[in-house]
């Protein structure tokens, strides 16, 4: 009989199993070519990766191989420089080495009782995230899984505010730029509140007095108010100095949602496109998009940490031990209990190198983001949709449909060449470069650009 504690005792077999995945890992992390890989059709797959469980298993050799030889390949890299669509995500060599560590150390992230050294080290990258951002030394907040997880527990934590205000509408209500991310609408889903998306200009950018006719029609009704700090499809920052003026004078809690482009504000080069940020009640960055962590991290900040712990605090008999104290437990302050300590990667990574190279490396997307789209501007085939004003740069190819675009972005990645999807705006189709990963050369867009002749 198979002993219970194989699984689990530290034997041969358990020594064999952790050499070939520390081995497979060390070359992944060391190797600077890999490939760019693609999906295959789930018939295809199914056929080559045949049946792998099953009840006596099939050995770590033979799981490890399928993984590296079938699994693996039908899946895009997504660190790769030519990774270009939708917003990558290129994690630094330590942050990505620091999250096997985090798997082997067995930490759980959700409580100080049994994490106090995790969550003393996810709160100092907090805290400096703040003060980057301006908000007081008093803020703080959580890592959660993503965006959409982060905006939603932000929105929670508004509506739970103006509840206990004493404000009670027929319908709650959440004001957004009509090119907020869909995350906003699908946090709105969940909550059964009303979006009201309110129109920006002719740039994409929102504006406090178009958000102040919003809130003046609907009142009391409306908890929460989002400008986004660069939106996925333009990189586009709303003004959110202005919004931040009526919202102040409003009294209704203001969040940024900056997933993807508050990383921006790190840089010197960015920076002013931020003003006002310093006034939001709450806000996100996802450090696995510019911050260089692997996935999945999203930084969650409060102003006032207490108004987002008693919004989301989860009350049982068995959790009395952790909610009985004023420790900080980081599952207080989002909609989740269990959890990874999953900014330990950023922490060890910003550690590792410092601050400066993360604010060069985030300054030479927006510079390299400015030269390509300048080489766009010289060619007359093509059109810029708009000029980027972060490291999103949109344009079109004069006389192409959108048959056009899904060939050529399909070509490319069939060649191996680059991961360039087709996106939209406005019911045109266009091709759009999202420019993070450091590795990203000049050279390599003008490559792209040059198969569109």
């Amino acid at each position: 009989m198979t002993r219970p504690a194989r699984m689990h005792d530290v034997t041969d077999e358990t020594r064999h199993i952790v050499d070939l995945v520390l081995n497979y890992s060390r070359q992944r992390l060391l190797t600077d070519d890999n490939p760019l890989d693609k999906p295959l059709p789930p018939a295809e797959l199914a056929r080559l990766a045949g049946v792998t469980i099953n009840e006596k298993g099939i050995g770590a050799q033979k799981a490890l191989g399928v993984f590296e030889h079938v699994l693996a390949p039908a899946c895009i890299t997504t660190d790769d420089p030519r990774y270009l669509s939708f917003i990558p995500s290129a994690p630094s060599k330590a942050a990505a080495a620091f999250d096997l560590v985090v798997s082997a150390s067995a930490l759980y992230g959700g409580s100080w009782l049994e994490g106090a050294g995790a969550v003393h080290a996810e709160n100092e990258v907090l805290r400096w995230l703040a003060g980057e951002f301006g908000l007081p030394a008093t803020a703080g907040g959580v890592f959660v899984q993503g965006g959409t997880l982060g905006n939603l527990s932000a929105l929670v934590a508004a509506r739970e505010t103006a509840r206990e205000r004493g404000i009670r509408p027929d319908r709650w209500r959440v004001v957004c730029s009509a090119e907020a991310h869909s995350s906003i609408a699908s946090a709105a889903r969940v909550m059964d509140v009303e979006v009201v998306t309110v129109a920006p200009d002719a740039g994409g950018v929102l504006h406090g007095d178009a958000v102040r006719t919003a809130l003046e029609e609907h009142g009391d009704s409306v908890f929460a108010v989002v400008a986004t700090a660069g939106s996925t499809n333009f990189g586009i920052v709303d003004d959110i100095a202005s919004v931040a003026e009526v919202t102040r004078e409003l009294g209704v809690w203001l969040h940024v949602d900056g997933a993807y482009g508050l990383a921006a504000a790190l840089s010197p080069e960015a920076r002013h496109y931020f003003a006002g940020l310093e006034h939001a009640d709450s806000l996100i960055v996802d450090p696995h998009k510019w911050l260089f962590a692997p996935f999945d991290a999203c930084a969650l900040l409060y102003r006032d940490p207490e108004l987002g712990r008693r919004a989301h605090t989860q009350h049982a008999e068995y959790l009395d031990t952790l909610t009985e104290t004023s420790d900080w437990s980081p599952s207080d302050f989002a909609a989740h209990l269990t959890r990874r300590a999953r900014g330990l990667p950023l922490w060890f990574s910003l550690a590792t190198y410092g601050a400066e190279v993360y604010r060069e490396a985030i300054t030479a997307s927006i510079t390299l983001a400015e030269q390509i789209a300048a080489e766009i501007e010289s060619r007359d085939e093509l059109e810029l949709v708009r000029r980027p004003q972060l490291s999103v740069v949109v344009f079109e190819r004069r006389g192409w449909d959108k048959a056009d675009y899904t060939t050529w972005s399909n070509r490319l990645l069939d060649d191996q060449h680059a991961f360039v999807t087709p996106s939209s705006h406005g019911g045109r189709t266009n091709a759009r470069f999202a420019i993070l990963n450091p590795r990203t050369r000049f050279e390599d867009l003008v490559g792209i650009l040059d198969t569109m002749r």
